[in-house]
């Protein structure tokens, strides 16, 4: 009987992972017309959580025993991840365009260097840094802050507060490396479900001091159908398929396909009928030439102590086969 090639699945994988990604920020802005970034955000991770504990139930009591074991640090992880950042991504969205957001994500491996730099001590050689200077330089075209206002409206602020939250998500999976007992849908999956209960207080908290509202009936009706998307494809099965492509060839291979989100998010919004502006295009190029080079540096560079993937990591269960 044929074996598929393990690489030829994380590829595939890892294509479908980064798709559903700039899917995310195209299906994304239409709601924020009915649904505010904290309701949002706790909607969204509602369908992930119940679609991620129905995988968990056929493993028994042991994943309920270790979220009862480590519920506080899994939740403050999983605030990061998926609140924070959450939140800025969306609002920053609601001031900008999709395919801003989704080349905003992909500086992300360059920003994990950065980071930890400032939190580790441990400095990247200079090339890296050049690269995340080259990566910060291509948003910045993208968000208009160089134009003189002729080439159209910019969008700087709210891709400045989308680019500060992905320190969220950069957060969450620098704590994953604490939980060496959990495998990829233990840790994605408790990370949610601990930091729920806070996404709610989040929420109420938010429309209590006025920056929020709750959403009508009539608005969650109308975006109803892209919830489940970014709630079942972006929020489960794309950190899902990402993870395993992580697994079958490795992190450094599968952060180049971060170059992939901000072109389907381009591509897709194309499909639709918006066609991109040239400081779009330059900062695009820019983006993912700076990827493009950080990814050949790190990969012929030493082994680095701590883990610079910007996913969950995966782990492998005590009885795997």
């Amino acid at each position: 009987m044929p074996t598929t090639n393990p690489r030829s699945l994380g590829i595939v994988a890892l294509l479908l992972a980064t798709s559903g990604w700039g899917g995310m920020f195209l299906v994304s802005k239409g709601v924020l017309h009915h649904i505010d970034p904290f309701w949002f955000t706790l909607s969204r991770y509602t369908i992930a959580g119940l679609v991620l504990m129905a995988l968990l139930l056929p493993r028994g009591m042991a994943p309920w025993r270790k979220l009862r074991t480590h519920a506080l640090p899994l939740a403050l992880r999983g605030l990061a991840g998926f609140g924070f950042f959450s939140v800025m991504l969306l609002i920053g969205l609601a001031h900008s365009v999709p395919s801003h957001g989704a080349v905003i994500v992909a500086t992300a491996p360059m920003t994990t260097q950065l980071l930890r730099w400032a939190l580790d001590g441990i400095r990247p050689a200079r090339a890296n840094v050049l690269t995340a200077l080259l990566a910060l330089a291509g948003v910045a075209v993208v968000s208009g802050v160089l134009s003189d206002g002729s080439a159209g409206v910019s969008t700087w602020r709210g891709d400045a507060v989308a680019l500060a939250g992905t320190i969220g998500w950069i957060l969450y999976t620098r704590g994953a490396a604490r939980f060496a007992e959990l495998d990829v849908v233990e840790y994605t999956a408790l990370t949610v479900l601990a930091s729920w209960p806070l996404l709610v207080a989040g929420a109420l908290a938010a429309s209590l001091l006025g920056w929020a509202q709750a959403p009508s009936l009539g608005g969650l009706q109308a975006s109803w159908e892209a919830l489940a998307y970014v709630g079942v494809v972006s929020s489960t099965f794309s950190v899902l398929a990402f993870n395993y492509g992580v697994r079958a060839l490795g992190s450094v291979t599968a952060t180049a396909f971060f170059n992939f989100v901000p072109v389907s998010a381009l591509l897709m919004s194309i499909a639709l009928g918006k066609l991109p502006t040239a400081n779009e295009l330059l900062g695009m190029a820019m983006v993912v030439a700076g990827l493009l080079i950080h990814t050949a540096i790190t990969r012929t560079a030493p082994a680095l102590p701590l883990l610079t993937s910007t996913m969950p990591p995966v782990r492998t269960c005590a009885n795997t086969s």
